[in-house]
């Protein structure tokens, strides 16, 4: 799996490793980089404690879907991550 993250989210906050987008269609057409369409799946790297209440559901490993404008791009050591709530989650695949 990913290396240990340097850091961990807060309270219902999820850091993601978005999938790669989609090179070529069902019909073998390579698809160019500026029609590539924003990944909508990726896998949980790291998950905060949860809120008082509401513990957290998704745990590090798990592949998830979620919505096409959810969460925040960081860069964390040169590498490309989500940080979002888990409400943002839509599914565990």
């Amino acid at each position: 799996m990913a290396k240990k993250l340097s850091i961990t989210p807060l309270h219902d906050r999820v850091i993601v490793k978005a999938a790669a987008a989609e090179e070529k269609t069902a019909g073998g057409i390579i698809i160019p980089d500026t029609a590539k369409e924003k990944p909508q799946r990726g896998t949980v790297l790291a998950a905060g404690p949860g809120k008082k209440d509401e513990p957290v559901t998704v745990k590090a490993g798990d592949t998830v879907l979620y919505g096409k404008y959810a969460g925040t791009e960081i860069t964390i050591d040169g590498a490309e991550y989500l940080i979002m709530r888990e409400s943002d989650i839509l599914a565990i695949v």
